[in-house]
C-alpha cells in the first residue's frame, strides 16, 4: 500500500510515539522510511543578544548544539529501528516552518505517507498555540496519519 513513509519526529515523547507507529507500519508494509527532524534557524535577535553578552561566534555554536542534538537523536532512532530490523534514512532540515519543511521532503523524497504526531488541541488553543499538523494537512496532498 505505502512505498515511503516519512515520519516527522521533534524528539519528544509525543512524537516518539508517532516514531513507534512509523517503524511498526513501515516494517509491516516493507516499505522505505525516512526519519526528518525540523530545527529552526538562529534567530537573528537571539545571536545579536548573545553578541552583546560576549557569546563569540553564535551561529557556530548553535551549529554545534544543534549537531550533537541530532547525533542523540538520531542514534536513539537508529537503535528503535534495528529493534524493528529495518533500516531508515535520517534527514535534517533547517527551516523557520517545520511544516513547509515536512511537506518539501515528502514531496522531494516521493514519500506517499507522512506520519506525525499531534496533541490534538482544537478551538483557541490550536489558534494560539499554532499547530504543524493541521498546517501540513492543508499544504500536502499526500495523506498524513496523525498520532495522538
Amino acid at each position: 500500500m505505502y512505498k515511503h513513509i516519512l515520519v516527522a519526529t521533534d524528539g519528544s515523547d509525543l512524537a516518539r510515539k508517532g516514531l513507534e507507529h512509523g517503524l511498526a507500519l513501515a516494517k509491516s508494509l516493507d516499505a522505505k522510511i525516512t526519519i526528518l527532524t525540523v530545527s529552526k534557524p538562529l534567530d537573528p535577535q537571539a545571536a545579536r543578544a548573545a553578541r552583546m553578552a560576549g557569546v563569540e561566534l553564535a551561529a557556530t555554536r548553535y551549529d554545534q548544539q544543534l549537531e550533537s542534538l541530532m547525533k542523540e537523536r538520531f542514534a536513539f532512532i537508529e537503535d528503535r529501528a534495528r529493534e524493528y530490523d529495518i533500516k531508515v534514512d535520517l534527514a535534517h532540515e533547517i527551516d523557520g516552518s517545520a511544516a513547509e519543511a515536512i511537506v518539501r521532503i515528502a514531496k522531494l523524497s516521493d514519500c506517499d505517507l507522512i506520519v506525525m504526531s499531534s496533541h490534538g488541541r482544537r478551538g483557541v488553543q490550536k489558534m494560539l498555540l499554532g499547530s504543524q499538523t493541521s498546517e501540513v494537512l492543508v499544504k500536502t496532498p499526500i495523506p498524513v496519519l496523525v498520532i495522538r
